[in-house]
């Protein structure tokens, strides 16, 4: 497995706080939290791999992911770092806190379960690997012609922003598809893990009240591998709560956080 050298922008003084994307994501999607959480965190918004800045590889597991994470922790802080990581993001931080427990202090994860889930996403890949880009020259048009597959404004406006203009002419995606279609067994699912392999500090696990990415039957499995967890709701949100309820959501980590 190969460390992968991840592309991050930092902000602001302080302890050391690492905030990861989800699938689709990167690290610029965070600039209005970090934007506060830097006035009080020394705060490393991450690329990961396959997406972003972020160099692409064949491997997209849990396991790879956070084996970059624990490298850039070690190489950029040398310690252990707060860390906050939404959905895929949030699985691969947990992977982190499970297996090197060492280097992070405090855990946010931000509404997904430590479990497998049937996410649906691989019909957003299908629709942005069949756009031609190459023949476009703004995200308008890529997500004016993504309408038809995917209804939600919202949406297409995240995923647009994958791309940048291409060398010679047209936009290219900066995000992986190919090895993301392959992969989407592993970034649905989820590692089975032992209680032995229990991170045993603090954790906070966000969950918007109108997602149904983290039920009630999954809380178990939350508690048995984050024993030191708290579970909360965000009020009127849904997936994305970081950027749904902004103030919410850093009132809750910002409470936890100090």
């Amino acid at each position: 497995m190969s460390i992968l050298d991840l592309s991050f922008s930092e902000a602001g003084e302080g302890p050391p706080l690492v905030i990861l994307h989800g699938l689709f994501g990167n690290k610029r999607n965070w600039g209005a939290i970090s934007k506060v959480l830097s006035k009080t965190y020394r705060v490393l918004s991450v690329d990961l791999r396959n997406h972003g800045e972020s160099p692409w590889d064949e491997e997209m597991t849990y396991p790879a992911m956070a084996g970059d994470i624990a490298g850039l922790i070690e190489k950029q802080i040398g310690g252990p770092a707060r860390v906050i990581g939404h959905s895929m993001g949030g699985k691969a931080s947990m992977i982190l806190a499970l297996e090197q427990p060492d280097l992070v202090e405090k855990l946010v994860v931000a509404d997904i379960p430590p479990a497998p889930r049937d996410s649906g996403l691989m019909a957003y890949v299908t629709a942005m690997q069949e756009l031609d880009v190459a023949g476009m020259t703004r995200r308008s048009e890529a997500e004016e012609a993504l309408a038809p597959a995917i209804p939600e404004r919202m949406i297409r406006t995240f995923l647009a922003q994958n791309l940048a203009p291409a060398e010679g002419g047209g936009l290219t995606w900066k995000i992986n598809l190919d090895v993301i279609e392959k992969a989407m067994p592993n970034i649905e699912g989820f590692p089975d893990i032992d209680s032995d392999h229990a991170f045993e500090k603090p954790s906070l696990h966000l969950t918007g009240a109108n997602s149904t990415h983290v039920l009630p039957r999954h809380h178990a499995e939350i508690e048995r591998l984050f024993p030191n967890s708290e579970i909360e709701a965000i009020p009127d949100a849904g997936h994305w709560l970081h950027a749904e309820q902004p103030a919410l959501f850093l009132e809750a980590v910002e409470s936890f956080l100090s």
